[in-house]
């Protein structure tokens, strides 16, 4: 059951934060609209991120081709998009913050020796790597319980020592790990609440955990459910989801609405089908935004 946003003296910082490995599909337009809609009823800002740090996995062209499916749909983002490839700088600057604060260490692991299950903790200090080379840089966890309430899910925890092990920061190819780049992001753009797809819902505790070692404010977060297809997957560009088709867009908003658990709009066009399920989603989450 959704619970009420609760109170924060922030102002709301929203933001939709597509890999650029592919067009938009049913399945991250049903993020992309509960994100942009948890914004506009907030009113406050949402922000556009284009989370490119997987370099190899860029498709030339699929930013463009993003940008203006979200055009096309309605969707209009606050700020100038930004780019993890132009961030490096940042994540260089936390990865040192946390080194010298003794939060992470070298691993010679590679994936093929590990067991299934948690990091054993094979190198971890003050075992050390022996004599072989450092391939990656993981993130020492703390022990004990993570809890956190998720706004459409409810109370959640996670031992993440137990249950994930200290976990990669710094790729063995060199590039910056999702976990680490995605708390700098969300701490350097005052992102104030996360909305995404409840796959990353695993992610959120040792997120939380990164975010403090980094002197970060937590955002309060909302995981909303999966599109699946007919297999019972999710709907993914690694599974080969079609691209959206935007050419009729109120039929795309009104599927990704209903897929959210909302019954079907009463709305003849664009604009009536965002001003409608705006009003709709602040009644169903109890938000009252500010004067103005």
């Amino acid at each position: 059951m959704p619970t009420p946003n609760t109170s924060d003296p922030r102002p709301y910082v929203g933001r939709f934060a597509p890999s650029p490995s592919g067009p938009l599909h049913a399945g991250s337009l049903v993020a992309a609209l509960a994100s942009y809609l948890d914004a506009r009823a907030h009113r406050g800002r949402w922000l556009l991120r284009i989370e490119d740090i997987d370099e190899p996995r860029t498709v030339a062209g699929a930013e463009r081709v993003i940008l203006g499916q979200l055009e096309a749909l309605g969707m209009h983002w606050d700020e100038a998009p930004v780019r993890q490839t132009a961030r490096h700088p940042l994540y260089e600057r936390a990865f040192a913050r946390l080194r010298d604060a003794g939060r992470v260490y070298g691993c010679a692991c590679m994936r093929r020796e590990l067991p299934p299950g948690p990091y054993p903790g094979i190198c971890r200090p003050p075992a050390g790597t022996g004599k072989r080379p450092i391939r990656s840089w993981r993130f020492l966890v703390e022990p004990g319980v993570e809890i956190f309430s998720d706004r459409w899910l409810g109370p959640q925890s996670q031992d993440v020592a137990a249950e994930v092990g200290d976990f990669i920061i710094r790729r063995a190819d060199g590039l910056w790990a999702y976990q680490l780049v995605v708390v700098v992001d969300d701490g350097d753009q005052g992102i104030t609440d996360v909305v995404r797809g409840a796959d990353l819902l695993d992610s959120t505790a040792r997120q939380r955990q990164l975010a403090r070692a980094l002197g970060l404010p937590l955002p309060r977060v909302l995981h909303v459910p999966l599109v699946l297809d007919s297999t019972g997957r999710k709907l993914s560009k690694q599974n080969h989801a079609p691209a959206l088709d935007v050419s009729r867009p109120l039929d795309c908003l009104q599927a990704a609405w209903q897929a959210l658990g909302f019954p079907e709009p009463a709305a003849a066009t664009r604009q009536d089908f965002w001003s409608e399920a705006t009003a709709r989603w602040a009644r169903r989450f109890g938000i009252m935004p500010p004067p103005g």
